[in-house]
């Protein structure tokens, strides 16, 4: 049978890639350190638990439900999020979506066609790049720099812009990079895409993985904001139930029209009993979700006295989530060293490479997803890394994975 030339044209997902590299591993250093996906290093809430469980005994929410979500979580969570940003929102302006990736997919198959073009920073989300290829859009890189945080800049947009070009993404905190981009940043990107007739789309699910702190934008404040405006947000990594799948997309309510039938060909309702957990938990965890944050803190603070002591390795990015780091192996094939580090380390982390062109310096570590004892022991199974006596990567020797990728 044929396929779709479009999804023929991508690599395979990249996670279940990287974490066949540890295969290799020995143990002989301890146990294997997992740096490589978005996924909370801690347990739910012990109420969220029981509410979820209790949800999904009740023949309730295994019925369908409304397309664009539960009445009573859109109510609460636009309410959360109008608080937070100081702004009206109402419900019939949230959708609640089969996780944060699935926003995204609509998002854009709402926004542009095939032949269209799309911004994006890069180094890139690589499932945002990947959904963009599937649906033949353009994914038109947005070079974000390290000697500017990897901060985008609009005026780069700007020159990027043709008339194929239908929306510009933003993510903040940023995966891969960690950057928190500055408010400021955040309203000359939506001054642009009101002026030029894009839309904007803010992607902010790691927004409680900051310390507790104001708004980090007012574009809700803004009076025109429903006719540019999108934004996309994951409960999956701030209550930790990624496998629970729920996220949220926040649009005008004639957006969500558009969205509503494209979410009724994807995924009929959101799972549900998973929203009459949230509904409880958007309040209800207010003091858990805002310890979990402090912690985020600890364990950045923690990843930055562990490269400090690591001659040639430079932290170039820290945020919420992620760390951005230039390795000392220039000239080195990235995936072949994130394989020669699990092999021989027992430390998976993604390879810049998975991020866009031009990224084989540095790799991504989702430091958020292990304790501060464990991060503080990298430093030891990194410190004499590199390549060795025999052409072999690292001093315990092996087989020179990096090579054969």
């Amino acid at each position: 049978m044929a396929f779709n030339p479009h999804v023929l044209s991508l690599a395979s997902p990249p996670i279940p890639q990287a974490k066949a590299w540890g295969a290799a591993y020995d143990w002989a250093l301890g146990p294997f350190i997992d740096l490589s996906q978005a996924v909370p290093g801690y347990p739910p809430a012990p109420p969220l638990l029981e509410r979820l469980g209790a949800a999904a005994a009740n023949p309730d929410y295994a019925s369908y439900g409304p397309i664009l979500g539960d009445n009573d979580l859109r109510t609460v969570y636009a309410r959360h999020v109008g608080e937070f940003y100081g702004a009206g929102l109402a419900a019939d302006e949230v959708a609640i979506t089969a996780g944060c990736n699935e926003a995204f997919v609509v998002a854009m198959i709402g926004l542009a066609a095939a032949g269209d073009a799309v911004l994006l920073p890069q180094p890139w989300y690589f499932n945002h790049a990947m959904t963009l290829s599937m649906l033949g859009i353009e994914a038109r890189p947005l070079i974000c720099r390290p000697a500017a945080g990897f901060i985008p800049v609009p005026a780069d947009a700007e020159a990027l812009l043709d008339d194929r070009v239908k929306a510009i993404v933003l993510v903040t905190p940023n995966n891969p990079t960690g950057a928190l981009y500055p408010a400021s940043v955040l309203k000359a990107f939506y001054d642009l895409c009101r002026r030029r007739g894009l839309a904007l789309v803010v992607d902010e699910t790691y927004r409680d993985f900051l310390a507790p702190q104001s708004a980090p934008h007012r574009l809700f404040a803004e009076p025109g904001w429903r006719e540019t405006l999108i934004q996309l947000y994951s409960f999956s990594k701030a209550y930790c139930i990624p496998g629970h799948r729920l996220g949220a997309l926040i649009g005008s309510k004639a957006c969500l029209a558009e969205i509503a039938k494209i979410l009724d060909n994807v995924q009929i309702c959101p799972p549900r009993a998973g929203q009459a957990a949230l509904t409880w938990a958007i309040d209800g965890l207010r003091d858990w979700r805002a310890a979990n944050s402090l912690e985020m803190a600890r364990r950045a603070a923690a990843l930055r006295e562990v490269f400090v002591s690591l001659p040639g390795w430079q932290i170039e990015s820290v945020g919420a989530y992620f760390a951005y780091v230039r390795h000392p192996f220039e000239g080195v094939p990235g995936e072949g060293l994130a394989a020669a580090l699990a092999g021989e380390r027992g430390v998976l982390v993604l390879p810049g490479s998975y991020f866009g062109a031009g990224q084989d310096n540095h790799l991504r570590i989702a430091f958020a997803n292990v304790a501060i004892d464990v991060i503080q022991a990298l430093a030891d199974r990194l410190r004499d890394f590199g390549p060795g006596a025999g052409g072999k990567f690292g001093s315990r020797g092996g087989a020179p994975s990096w090579q054969t990728i």
